[in-house]
């Protein structure tokens, strides 16, 4: 895009400094200006101090220090009603909609609720849908929606209540690949036709992408800040985890022949998204699943773990079988880290030490009935020691925490346990660049100590950085079975949308 830099900010923030009460400086003394009509990338690592910079803007916490200055003058806002009023609109990762109400509703829900839409605001709707350059149907209920549409509805909003400058924060984070392209025509079309935005995202190759600017946030300080035609993803990586992170180097495996197998799966099926699934990982390997967004990749973990009630098919665990229930798959020395950590992996409303504790909380209890809470405090801690999670001690929340570190603890479930098999989805999803080389080195770390391991990822660059095998999946199958360090992401690309063949394609799949 092109860039704008020289124009009037129409957000500037001057010397802004957050320090909550406990003593924690979030901001020290950040400067920005956002140009009218750029979009303005921001990125940093978890903890860097971009939600608290978000907040400051949108009214929910007010800056100790410093200056917010709208289209050149300073304001105090004392609440997110005055900044939305002021043209000013956020776009929250999870996005906030009434998943009950159509489309329409939601759009216009700050304009008397649900019952009272009225012809004008169809048309208000359409004109809106037009600008956005995405058909979406008004009478839809947003809950029937996937998350990319949802995002649409959700940029429609911010339109309709006037919003000049929309912060998006994560939005493609949960996205597939058709969808983050669909969101990022839809910023580039409203950024030419005159809207701000600020972008904020992991994926550094769609702020490269579609940002006019970039500040990159470390440790509360703004200690990038330049247009984007002047970077590369190299800057940007050295600059967000402050040290020099290389490429990550392809694990090439010891020839694992002689090693025990320790996960069996024979002709696994399930209703939805499973078909005949058999493959094996012995002790030390890394065991890729390489597929789009619907291959199956995740309803094969799913499914291994017996968490799907209509498997069929058998699992084995050092040649036992292992039951079609979650229970079992525990006792058998299964791990699995969902894809969805908040929901599947998480009791956020629940301390680290209880969190932690939960998979095996017979083996803290007294006679394996009564808990021991001291037992379980230690444990945590050691895990926060030995994994860096950063966190204020066992008493913290796993809603207190950056998604990196929250990412962390549902690992540390399973670290301090007899796991022999680790099932992970997706397990740096969402997360900065320096907290997937920790958790990267943790996977790699699990297989030097003799686990078997199995990764759904969909990101095949990532997945070849770590896996000593990959599984591509398509509809429900394997459909090739490939050493890391001979394949490619060109080829598993080309084999997952199922556009050739390589003489390594499983046959019988």
């Amino acid at each position: 895009m092109s860039s704008t830099d020289s124009a009037t900010p129409v957000l500037e923030l001057v010397d802004l400094t957050k320090t909550f009460p406990n003593g924690t400086r979030a901001l020290r003394g950040v400067d920005l200006a956002v140009t009218a009509g750029s979009v303005h990338g921001l990125v940093g690592a978890n903890g860097a101090g971009k939600s608290t910079l978000i907040k400051c803007v949108s009214g929910v916490q007010p800056p100790s220090e410093g200056e917010i200055r709208w289209k050149g003058r300073p304001v105090q806002w004392r609440n997110p009603g005055e900044v939305v009023a002021s043209g000013l609109a956020t776009i929250h990762q999870h996005v906030p909609l009434v998943p009950t109400l159509s489309a329409l509703e939601n759009v216009f829900l700050s304009e008397g609720g649900p019952h009272r839409m009225t012809l004008s605001m169809r048309e208000r709707f359409s004109a809106l849908v037009e600008r956005l350059g995405y058909e979406i149907d008004p009478d839809q209920q947003v809950g029937t929606m996937p998350i990319g549409s949802r995002q649409m509805v959700a940029i429609l909003q911010a339109l309709a209540l006037g919003a000049e400058l929309v912060i998006m924060d994560e939005p493609t984070a949960s996205l597939s690949a058709s969808e983050r392209l669909i969101v990022l025509d839809a910023v580039r079309r409203l950024a030419a036709d005159g809207t701000t935005f600020i972008f904020i995202s992991h994926f550094l190759d769609e702020i490269l992408e579609i940002t006019d600017h970039v500040t990159v946030l470390r440790d509360g300080r703004a200690i990038l800040d330049r247009p984007t035609a002047d970077l590369d993803e190299s800057e940007l990586v050295q600059a967000i985890a402050g040290r020099e992170l290389l490429a990550a180097q392809r694990h090439v495996a010891e020839a694992s022949e002689g090693r025990e197998t320790v996960l069996e799966v024979e002709q696994l099926g399930a209703e939805v998204g499973v078909s005949e699934v058999s493959f094996t990982v012995r002790a030390g390997e890394v065991v890729g699943l390489a597929g789009l967004l619907g291959s199956g990749r995740s309803e094969i973990l799913n499914a291994v773990f017996g968490a799907d009630s209509t498997r069929t098919g058998t699992v084995r665990v050092d040649g036992h079988a292992v039951a079609a229930n979650p229970r079992a798959a525990v006792h058998a020395g299964i791990a699995y880290v969902p894809e969805d950590r908040v929901s599947q992996g998480l009791f956020v409303d629940q301390p680290l030490w209880k969190n932690i504790s939960i998979p095996y909380l017979d083996r803290f209890s007294l006679r394996r009935l009564l808990p021991r809470e001291r037992h379980e405090r230690e444990r945590a801690q050691r895990a926060i020691e030995e994994l860096g999670i950063v966190a204020s001690g066992p008493d913290a929340l796993p809603s207190e925490l950056s998604g990196g570190n929250a990412q962390k603890v549902v690992f540390a479930k399973w670290m301090h346990a007899p796991t022999r098999v680790w099932l992970l989805d997706e397990p740096t999803a969402g997360i900065d660049v320096g907290a997937k080389a920790d958790l990267l080195g943790v996977v790699a770390q699990l297989a030097a100590q003799g686990q078997a391991v199995v990764v759904a990822c969909s990101d095949f660059e990532e997945l070849l950085s770590v896996a000593t095998r990959v599984l591509v999946v398509r509809g429900g199958r394997i459909v090739a079975d490939v050493e890391a360090h001979r394949t490619t992401e060109e080829e598993l690309i080309t084999l997952a949308h199922g556009l050739g063949s390589t003489p390594r394609e499983v046959t019988h799949a």
